[in-house]
């Protein structure tokens, strides 16, 4: 079962959740960016929970199918085709299984507006591991194929053939849309003067086109230090908001490094990190504060949703 590909897409990279326990040596946990449109995937293709994937974003891959009968899905707001030089040529539909034979063709056109979408297949793909994950973090040069993005002509081996003709849907599945996330006071908040931690809660911040898996670059009335705009270097997590010394924050992503130096004002909560990063550029988003207490419930809330949406998903001929 091997796919070739025809067009690599704008970021396309391998993914699984990520390498965890390996930050004290200067690794960050990378992994996909949308846990939820990850964890539906593998629950559409009956894989196990973490088997890895492709993830894409903006423009996905164009992948031929070279040789076997595979079965694949993908899930986000996607636009996609499916063609052949034997059979009418089928405008995709994400969040369910198809069936692909040897020939055919996966084009992914695009996201609709939003940023990540996934590619996934039954059984998973042969890829060699590092620290337990075969998750791709370009930056670093970490994962499979030497830890680059995927390239045209780049050819993917599958570890098995479609088992069963049925496929599988999860009907009315619509991506959850925010401008307004939830956070957590940072450990450096009282680095900012009172009048910029309240314009920092009411009022809006534009996402950047200088966003990416590492981070992500925001605009607005720029946030006034009054102590230092640097600090003694510290770890960071992802979702952590950064101020460097132009006063905008900056929001830190899979692919973060393990260390920083900026003050952070604030943590975007995990259960918001999803809708977070398929906010496109160009769009506001405002910040509210809630506690630690708050921000665990919410998490436990997210998780029930996530299986929620894996008991809906119903078999199809």
């Amino acid at each position: 079962m091997i796919l070739k590909i025809l067009r690599p897409g704008i970021f396309t990279t391998f993914q699984d959740k990520g390498r965890f326990n390996v930050q004290y040596m200067g690794i960050s946990p990378g992994g996909c960016m949308d846990y939820g449109l990850f964890h539906l995937n593998n629950k559409l293709l009956n894989n196990d929970e973490n088997t890895g994937l492709i993830e894409f974003a903006y423009q996905g891959p164009e992948l031929l199918l070279e040789d076997g009968r595979i079965k694949f899905a993908i899930t986000g707001d996607v636009y996609f085709k499916i063609k052949s030089k034997t059979k009418k040529e089928i405008i995709g539909v994400p969040n369910r299984t198809y069936e692909l034979n040897k020939g055919e063709i996966i084009d992914i056109l695009a996201t609709k507006n939003s940023v990540y979408g996934y590619l996934g297949f039954e059984g998973g793909i042969k890829l060699e591991s590092f620290y337990s994950s075969i998750s791709s973090q370009v930056r670093s040069g970490i994962g499979p194929n030497n830890g680059k993005k995927i390239e045209k002509d780049y050819k993917i081996f599958l570890k098995q053939e479609s088992s069963t003709t049925t496929n599988t849907i999860l009907d009315n599945f619509k991506l959850e849309k925010k401008s307004i996330f939830n956070v957590i006071e940072g450990p450096q908040i009282n680095y900012f003067s009172e009048n910029s931690k309240k314009e920092f809660f009411s009022k809006s911040f534009k996402v950047t086109n200088q966003t990416d898996r590492m981070g992500m670059r925001l605009v607005g009335s720029p946030l006034e230090n009054i102590k230092s705009s640097n600090i003694s270097s510290e770890a960071i997590i992802k979702g952590a908001i950064q101020v460097p010394g132009d006063g905008n924050p900056i929001i830190l992503l899979n692919d973060h490094q393990t260390t920083g130096g900026y003050p952070k004002i604030a943590s975007v909560i995990s259960s918001d990190l999803d809708c977070l990063v398929q906010t496109i550029p160009s769009k506001d988003i405002f910040f509210k504060k809630i506690s630690v207490d708050e921000a665990e419930n919410l998490f436990h809330l997210y998780l029930d949703a996530i299986n929620a949406l894996s008991k809906k998903i119903k078999k199809i001929d």
